[in-house]
């Protein structure tokens, strides 16, 4: 059975400190690429398939919790500006 949310529990990434989470993220291999929109969504690339995983992301301080468009949720933690989600490592990618 799939988990129907309610849109009024619906995550936001909006944040409540000044962590800035909103850019693009890479493993260090650059193999894992996700994006964290301003608009709470994110969309995680792996490899050459594009969307991946896409879902809705919570930000409160440097935890991240994210659920998933096919229901499954996740959780990530930013130490360091490193994000650590779930088994991986990820790194800010810089704007030219």
């Amino acid at each position: 059975m799939r988990h129907q949310s309610n849109p009024s529990q619906e995550p936001t990434g909006q944040q409540s400190d000044a962590v800035d989470v909103v850019g693009t993220w890479v493993t260090a291999d650059g193999h894992i690429r996700q994006e964290l929109r301003a608009d709470g969504r994110y969309d995680e690339a792996r490899g050459n398939r594009r969307s991946a995983y896409t879902g809705r992301y919570t930000v409160t301080g440097s935890p991240l919790d994210y659920v998933d468009d096919a229901g499954f949720t996740a959780t990530g933690d930013i130490r360091d500006g490193v994000l650590f989600h779930e088994h991986l490592v990820l790194y800010k990618e810089q704007q030219a």
